[in-house]
C-alpha cells in the first residue's frame, strides 16, 4: 500500500475513520480498565456490573438502525459527525456519574454514537476506493480499533492508580477534534451525491424473502460468532491462562498485548487476501484458522507457547473483522449500504456480546478444554454458513 498514490480525500478518509475506529474502542475499553475500580466505589453486585456492557450493547444496535438509515439518507460525513459527538460527550459525562442508573443511561446514549460509526465508514470507504482497494483499506482502518484499545491501557495505567476512574472517562472528549478535521476535509464522495437520485429503500429491504433476507440473517450468524469469539476470549482467557498456568497478572498482560499484535497483523493480511481472491478463500482460511488455534490454547504449556498461541488466535479470530464491511458494502446496494453494516455488526454485537456471561457460566461446571472446543466449533458453524451465503462465489470471480 505504501506504493499506492491516494488522493487528498482518499488520505482524509482513511485517517479519519482509523481515528474513529481508535476513539471507539478507546471508550469501550476504558469500561472494562475501569469497572474493578467502579464496583468498588459504587458497591455494585456482579450482575449491575455486568449490564453496563450489555445495555452499550443494546444502544449500538439502535444507534446503528438509527444512524445507519441517516447516512443513507442525509449524508454519511454530517451523521458520522453526529455518531462521534454522541459518544464522546456521552463517555465524558460519565465523570460525573456516581449513580447505577446514570451510568447505563449515558452508556446507551455512547452505544447509539458508537453503533452508528461503523457502517458510515465502511460506507465511506466503499465510495471513495476502487472494489480492489476496499479489503485492506477497511482492514486499515479496523486496526484503528486495536490502537485504541492500547491507548485505553496507557491512560488506564496513569489515572487509575490514584482511583480516579471518573477523570478517565474525560479523555473521552478527544474524538471531539476529530470532527473539526472531518467537517474541514472530508467531502461526500461523487458516487454518494450520484445515488441521492434514486429512490429511497427502506430497512425492510434487508429482510425480503429470498436472496437477501438470507444473505442478511446468514451474515448476522458470522458477525455473532466475529464479536462472541472476541468478547468471549478477551474477557476470559488472561483468568484462564492465568489458572492453567499460574501467571501473574503482568504475564496475562503481555499475552494481551501479543494478542492484539496479532489481530492488527491479520486484519491486513486478511484485506489483502481479500482483495486478491476474494471473500470465500479469505474467510475460508481464516475461520479454519480460527477454529484450530483456538482449540490449540488449550495445549499451550509454558510462556512462550502461550504468547505464539495468544499471537496465532488474535492473528485469525479478529483478523476477519474489517473484511464484513468490505463484503457487506458489496452485496448491498449504496442506497442501504450503512444501514445494512450498522445493523448486521451490531446484531452481532448485542447477541455476540453476551458470550463473556455465558463463559462465566460455563467455567463454574466445565474445563477449559470443553470451552475452547465450544468456541472452535462456533468458526465452523460460520464457515459452513459462508459457503451458503449468495453473492459470495460471483465476488470472488470478479476480485480474482
Amino acid at each position: 500500500m505504501s506504493r499506492t498514490k491516494f488522493t487528498k480525500q482518499q488520505k482524509w478518509v482513511v485517517g479519519s475513520m482509523s481515528s474513529g475506529f481508535m476513539l471507539e474502542n478507546m471508550d469501550v475499553m476504558f469500561v472494562s480498565f475501569a469497572l474493578s475500580s467502579m464496583i468498588a466505589d459504587l458497591h455494585l453486585s456482579g450482575g449491575q456490573a455486568g449490564f453496563i456492557s450489555s445495555v452499550t450493547n443494546l444502544g449500538m444496535l439502535a444507534g446503528g438502525v438509527i444512524f445507519g438509515i441517516l447516512a443513507d439518507r442525509i449524508g454519511r460525513i454530517k451523521t458520522f459527525n453526529y455518531t462521534v459527538l454522541l459518544f464522546a460527550f456521552g463517555t465524558a459525562a460519565m465523570a460525573l456519574a456516581n449513580d447505577i442508573y446514570l451510568i447505563y443511561l449515558l452508556r446507551f446514549i455512547t452505544g447509539l454514537g458508537a453503533g452508528g460509526e461503523y457502517g458510515i465508514a465502511m460506507a465511506l470507504i466503499a465510495e471513495n476506493f476502487p472494489k480492489k482497494q476496499v479489503g485492506r483499506i477497511a482492514s486499515v482502518g479496523a486496526i484503528g480499533g486495536q490502537l485504541g484499545a492500547m491507548l485505553a491501557a496507557v491512560l488506564a495505567a496513569i489515572v487509575l492508580p490514584g482511583n480516579h476512574w471518573h477523570a478517565l472517562f474525560l479523555f473521552g472528549l478527544l474524538p471531539v477534534v476529530l470532527t473539526i478535521f472531518v467537517r474541514r476535509h472530508v467531502a461526500e464522495s461523487p458516487r454518494f451525491k450520484q445515488q441521492q437520485t434514486k429512490p429511497k429503500v427502506s430497512l425492510k429491504a434487508m429482510f425480503n424473502v429470498g436472496r437477501t433476507g438470507y444473505t442478511t440473517i446468514a451474515l448476522m450468524i458470522m458477525a455473532i460468532v466475529q464479536i462472541a469469539g472476541y468478547f468471549g476470549m478477551m474477557n476470559w482467557l488472561p483468568t484462564m491462562m492465568q489458572q492453567k498456568l499460574n501467571l501473574t497478572v503482568a504475564g496475562s498482560s503481555v499475552w494481551m498485548i501479543a494478542t492484539i499484535t496479532g489481530m492488527s497483523v491479520g486484519m491486513f493480511v486478511f484485506g489483502s487476501i481479500l482483495d486478491k481472491v476474494g471473500p470465500r478463500m479469505a474467510f475460508g482460511s481464516f475461520l479454519i484458522g480460527s477454529a484450530v488455534m483456538v482449540y490449540g490454547l488449550t495445549l499451550a504449556n509454558s510462556m512462550g507457547t502461550l504468547l505464539l498461541a495468544g499471537a496465532l488466535v488474535g492473528f485469525f479470530s479478529n483478523g476477519m473483522f474489517g473484511g464484513y464491511g468490505a463484503v457487506i458494502s458489496n452485496l448491498y446496494p449504496p442506497e442501504i449500504r450503512a444501514t445494512a453494516n450498522n445493523v448486521i455488526i451490531n446484531v452481532g454485537r448485542a447477541v455476540g456480546g453476551f458470550s463473556p456471561v455465558v463463559i462465566g457460566m460455563l467455567m463454574e461446571t466445565r474445563s477449559m478444554t470443553f470451552i475452547m472446543v465450544g468456541l472452535s466449533a462456533m468458526y465452523m458453524i460460520s464457515l459452513l454458513v459462508m459457503f451458503t451465503v449468495p453473492g459470495l462465489k460471483a465476488y470472488s470471480t470478479e476480485a480474482s
